[in-house]
């Protein structure tokens, strides 16, 4: 989907994300909120029971166009289990005919039968985390499933009747090479998914792989990954469209939840980590399961930070988040900023962003993290409304 309307007006489309923690062991090179089943036993009914409390908190809104199941490992929990944070999101706020149900999941855990309950409960759409075909990176990763388990997730799932099924993947693992990066590209397109996500291995503060880093491992190799990256859009060519930095898709297989959250859409977040965007504010839950449920089960919303941002910080966001799209963003007044800074200049001048019609587009995708830095260091052209943040603390 490169249409730059069709894209612009996901902006008025209204999401959900559901963040379900538990996962049965903690990949390396994982920051989110995730809590590792070795380390915690909180029944699972108690946090989807508080999902439930915390939904039923949220003043009444619009019927939804997506939901999204994050984590954590979101089919750890039942289709009974799932099902019943869907009922509560459906009573509350509505879900849309045709709306995109989507769910993260793991190869290891994947069977038919588990599709097939999700597929009933109205899943449409599953993001299987294969990261690799190449065992001995799968290895590197943390990651307990082999190749045969991811070929075998993705064949339960298109044999299940998933709308879209997409394909995760991670490059620039220490010790990689380009065949097998080469090798992992191809398996996932010959698989004929209709989705495709690849991201840059990245080494976050606080997760055992920066640990590792910092104890002299190695790190992943920023020439590496530039060239792994240029050799994934070569590869998949034109068998997928290229619509978001990071993902490919069929026409109208893109995912409807990401493209509310890239033209800064709004949404809202349910369970530990999760953040919302509604009414021109920004929410982030707790990150501690105790805190959260705590919380929760005291009739007592579980924010722990809330930030109304002002006109300017809007108008960056805006630009820096559709930036990441193929289409590009429409400029506005901060990608006039930027045009008319001398960094700005620079990057046209370099062919690193083009002006197409009244869009900004990042011509060269490899470097939108580069381009998007420079718009968020942008200072308002006259005197702009300034973010206003109120943030009680975490818990």
């Amino acid at each position: 989907m490169n249409d730059s309307a069709t894209l612009d007006d996901a902006a008025s489309e209204r999401a959900a994300y559901v963040h379900i923690p538990f996962c049965h062991r903690r990949c390396p090179y994982c920051d989110f909120a995730v809590v590792d089943l070795a380390e915690e036993q909180a029944s699972f009914d108690r946090y989807v029971a508080a999902i439930e409390a915390e939904v039923s908190m949220e003043p009444e809104w619009l019927p939804l166009h997506a939901v999204n199941f994050g984590g954590g490992t979101p089919s750890i929990l039942s289709p009974e289990q799932l099902g019943r944070i869907l009922r509560s999101l459906d009573d509350r706020f509505g879900l849309l005919p045709g709306a995109e149900i989507s769910i993260e999941a793991n190869p290891e855990d994947w069977t038919e039968q588990h599709a097939a309950a999700l597929r009933q409960i109205g899943i449409n759409r599953v993001s299987l985390g294969v990261q690799s075909f190449d065992p001995q990176v799968l290895a590197k990763l943390g990651r307990v499933h082999d190749p045969a388990a991811a070929v075998a997730s993705v064949r339960n799932a298109q044999r299940a009747g998933f709308n879209v099924v997409n394909l995760d993947l991670i490059f620039g693992t220490p010790g990689e090479s380009v065949q097998s990066w080469h090798e992992t590209v191809v398996a996932a397109l010959d698989l004929a998914t209709n989705h495709l996500s690849a991201y840059a291995l990245t080494v976050e503060l606080g997760t055992a792989l920066s640990r590792a880093v910092r104890d002299g491992a190695p790190a992943p190799n920023e020439d590496d990954l530039a060239d792994k990256y240029e050799h994934l859009v070569a590869a998949v060519g034109d068998r997928l469209a290229h619509y978001e930095v990071s993902n490919w898709a069929d026409p109208g297989r893109e995912c409807r939840y990401n493209l509310t959250t890239w033209a800064q859409g709004e949404y809202l977040g349910f369970g530990l980590g999760a953040h919302s965007h509604r009414d021109g504010v920004r929410t982030r839950n707790v990150r501690r399961l105790d805190g959260y449920l705590q919380r929760v089960e005291r009739d007592v919303p579980p924010q722990a930070g809330r930030e109304a941002p002002g006109q300017w910080d809007r108008e960056r966001e805006r630009v820096y988040l559709g930036l990441r799209r193929r289409a590009g963003v429409v400029a506005g007044a901060a990608g006039a900023a930027l045009l008319g800074s001398a960094t700005g200049q620079r990057l046209v001048s370099a062919g690193v962003v083009e002006v197409v019609e009244d869009r900004l587009v990042v011509a060269r995708p490899l470097l939108t993290d580069a381009v998007a830095r420079e718009v968020l260091a942008l200072s308002p052209p006259h005197s702009a409304g300034n973010a206003l943040s109120l943030s009680p603390g975490e818990c």
